[in-house]
């Protein structure tokens, strides 16, 4: 019955948001595309869209997963509640604009009779209680996959987790013994195929399940001291994969694996963000070199980083704007700490200083300025071929980069799940402990039910990026999970009361860890409005 009712809620959600694609799709047209200026006249309808398509599809991803048990299947029409009352906030008082229909399912009986029974509070307080009892959520894993989860789980408990406070609190460096270690394990090498020294076999599912799995151990252990240590290396990788040229996997792609060249990203700018296609940082070209000249900011683990994948301008022209731009490979020593200067043998240099962030700390985020710095014409990702194609091979390595995000969002909301349920069975309250409250397992039930959407999500993202589709879903899960880190680590949080704002707790830290997680890979708004809102409604028209 639980799992007919979360059938029921999505369906008739998946009709409403239908519905309104289709409508603004029409307004939003000229000939026969999408013109953003048009839909930017209903920007507000078209975020909420976004926002909400995503819940949506997550919830849809989540069906299969309550097949697999009573449990499963209560977890998942809790979450079809969750799903179901954002999407009636989001439509409150703007019905028209939605174009709702009289005669929609979402008016029917067996609509509402679905949604009260996913807002029930006893539903909600009976997966609370379970929570108390374990708050290791079933998980639609293979044998395979349990295993290398396992391994990794192992390592974050053994390893990450008993210095993730000091690099927190010192803003320190993570140790070289944690880089190292995953090194040996392969863990910079889970997307990059195995003739290159890696482990992935190619169009596989099992390639990104297992970056997901070990993304989620690593984050549950610490984000910034090691759950984002895959990513950047994630990110290159696919470029290079898709779009660099055979010697250029041969020189670089073996290194990445061993976990012997260290990667960083620089494609964000002081003045550009998510808005890629109007940087400005040059590459100019002068014999059998491009000279680079610019600044570059959060540029994650630029400081530790041998590699940088830079984007930046070779046509001059900026009327071109995305399609001036080309993707480097930018070669330097590694640096500790948070700032650096290096001058290059091969001529000019390049200075950075780390930004302080509340949270997020250890993999430092820099601001890096190139001065002439010289980079052999050899290092133009694929070559003349790919000259002014660079913000499309970036935008289709981000794709794993999204989906990774998603994974550490997991990590984190599970951790922070961990610590609730914890302080919940151990703390007394007036007298009563506080876990045998309702709220209080009101709030963990819920808590439950957008991990598990959540992690299965993510799963079938993961399946679909392996059969050579998924980027759409990938940006999907990054929008949905990223949110839903920073409300569930908040309610984390306040379980704790005062505690939770002490640093005494890393509650606190895996709260403003989170807060980050919308931000960068895309920003929430940005993915929203320039990728999943376009999209959705160019397959409406």
């Amino acid at each position: 019955m639980s799992l007919a009712a979360a059938r029921t809620i999505t369906s008739a959600a998946r009709e409403v948001v239908d519905t309104a694609l289709a409508r603004l799709a029409v307004d939003s047209q000229k000939d026969g595309r999408i013109d953003l200026e048009l839909m930017d006249r209903e920007q507000q309808l078209a975020y909420d869209l976004a926002s909400a398509a995503s819940r949506v599809t997550a919830a849809e991803e989540m069906l299969a997963y309550g097949e697999q048990g009573e449990y499963q299947a209560q977890l998942t029409l809790a979450f079809a509640g969750e799903m179901a009352a954002d999407l009636a906030a989001r439509m409150a008082g703007r019905e028209q604009t939605w174009a709702l229909a009289a005669d929609a399912a979402w008016h029917g009986e067996a609509f509402t009779d679905a949604f009260r029974a996913a807002r029930s509070t006893q539903l909600l307080e009976d997966l609370g209680d379970r929570a108390l009892r374990s708050p290791d959520l079933p998980r639609d894993l293979g044998e395979e996959m349990q295993m290398v989860r396992g391994t990794f789980k192992d390592f974050a408990e053994q390893k990450v987790m008993p210095i993730a406070e000091h690099v927190h609190r010192e803003d320190a460096d993570i140790p070289d013994e944690i880089i190292a270690e995953l090194s040996e394990m392969g863990c910079f090498g889970l997307s990059i195929p195995e003739e290159h020294g890696g482990f992935a076999e190619g169009e596989s599912e099992n390639d990104f399940m297992s970056m997901v799995a070990v993304t989620e151990e690593l984050s549950r252990g610490s984000l910034g001291a090691a759950g984002s240590l895959i990513t950047r290396p994630e990110i290159l990788s696919k470029a290079l994969v898709g779009g660099g040229t055979d010697a250029q996997k041969e020189r670089w792609l073996p290194g990445i694996a061993a976990g012997e060249l260290m990667c960083g990203v620089a494609v964000t700018e002081p003045d550009f963000g998510s808005d890629v296609a109007g940087i400005k940082v040059s590459a100019t070209r002068d014999g059998d070199s491009y000279v680079i000249n610019g600044v570059k900011t959060w540029c994650t683990f630029g400081g530790k980083a041998n590699l940088l994948m830079v984007l930046a301008r070779t046509d001059p022209d900026r009327s071109l704007r995305h399609r001036g731009l080309s993707l480097f490979v930018v070669e330097k020593p590694s640096f500790p700490g948070h700032a650096f200067e290096y001058t290059s043998p091969l001529g000019g240099r390049m200075e950075a200083k780390a930004i302080p962030t509340l949270g997020y700390r250890g993999m430092h985020s820099f601001e890096i300025s190139f001065e002439d710095y010289r980079v052999p014409v050899d290092n133009l990702v694929g070559g003349e071929e790919k000259l002014g194609k660079g913000f499309y091979l970036q935008m289709d390595a981000f794709a794993n980069g999204r989906l990774q995000t998603a994974a550490r969002a997991n990590g984190v909301m599970q951790a922070a799940f961990e610590a609730a349920v914890t302080y919940a069975g151990e703390r007394n309250v007036f007298g009563v402990p506080l876990g045998s409250y309702g709220l209080t397992k009101t709030k963990l039930g819920r808590m439950a039910a957008t991990i598990a959407a959540s992690r299965a999500f993510s799963y079938r993202s993961a399946a679909l990026l392996g059969a050579g589709s998924g980027q759409m879903e990938a940006s999907m899960v990054k929008c949905f999970s990223c949110l839903a880190a920073e409300w569930l680590t908040r309610e984390a949080l306040q379980i704790h009361g005062g505690f939770g704002y002490a640093e005494e707790y890393a509650v606190s830290r895996y709260f403003v860890d989170a807060r980050v997680l919308s931000i960068f890979e895309g920003a929430d708004e940005t993915l929203a409005l320039r990728v999943i809102i376009r999209q959705l409604l160019q397959e409406a028209l």
